[in-house]
């Protein structure tokens, strides 16, 4: 089986700081990966440079979305891709409905990939079975997108965005941020509401009580720009019980 994202030996650096430090990863579809690290190990510029942020230089190395070269991509061509990015603080935007940015959403990907778009009755009956299996009421989809929402309701949105916009490769940067154990356990329910064969995930988080109700295939160490160590869901509990100070002493002098 080819793999749906293959990272090969990637470096990049913001001006001439080097964050990541050839980092290389392959994630088959499917699966679900996650990634832990401690502050500064380079996990969020890993999601930056996947989904094509400015700013990130770089270097060297290779990644790849279906054999598609994402350094040759602009960032509407990997989501158009299939490419998803939930980001860890969720914009606000005053004046766009949320109904309104999903719809826009969904028909620019389309467009991109030559379908026809969905009209306003199509995608109303759409994004209204969505919500309804994500817990997303009517009067949530007609607020001003993320404007006075918790950041649970943020949070549950950018799933509902996902389930829309059905990407073949989810990143969800550090989705647990901030969330209570009620807010958290809605989250993971939509996400795995969305695993699917053809679909593949990889999850960023310091903590892991996501993965208590989010279970990964395989679970990375980050730690100084690169992936330290790579193993099963019991990876993570070993981390919740003794840190990373060992993977950062060996990430440092390796």
């Amino acid at each position: 089986m080819s793999s749906l994202l293959e990272i090969n030996n990637l470096q990049a650096s913001v001006g001439d700081k080097p964050i990541l430090k050839g980092l290389s990863l392959s994630i088959q579809p499917g699966e679900v990966h996650a990634i832990m690290g401690p502050n500064g190990s380079g996990k969020s510029t890993l999601s930056y440079v996947l989904s094509g942020k400015d700013g990130y230089d770089i270097g060297g190395g290779s990644m790849h979305l279906d054999g598609q070269d994402l350094a040759d991509m602009e960032p509407e061509e990997r989501a158009i891709a299939g490419m998803f990015l939930a980001f860890q603080y969720p914009l606000e935007i005053p004046g766009v409905t949320n109904m309104t940015f999903l719809k826009a959403s969904l028909n620019a990907v389309r467009r991109g990939r030559g379908e026809d778009e969905i009209d306003a009755a199509q995608f109303l009956r759409l994004a209204r079975e969505k919500a309804r299996a994500l817990g997303v009421d009517d009067e949530m989809l007609k607020r001003p997108l993320n404007v006075g929402f918790s950041g649970g309701e943020k949070k549950r949105n950018e799933i509902l965005q996902m389930a829309v916009l059905e990407p073949r490769l989810a990143i969800l940067d550090e989705t647990d941020s901030g969330l209570d154990i009620d807010a958290l356990k809605t989250v993971a329910e939509g996400v795995n509401a969305l695993r699917a064969p053809e679909r593949g995930m990889l999850l960023i988080t310091h903590y892991q009580r996501l993965l208590d109700f989010v279970k990964p295939d395989v679970v990375h160490v980050m730690a100084n720009g690169r992936i330290v160590k790579s193993g099963g869901p019991e990876l993570a509990l070993e981390l919740e019980a003794s840190g990373y100070a060992d993977y950062i002493d060996e990430a440092v002098h390796a």
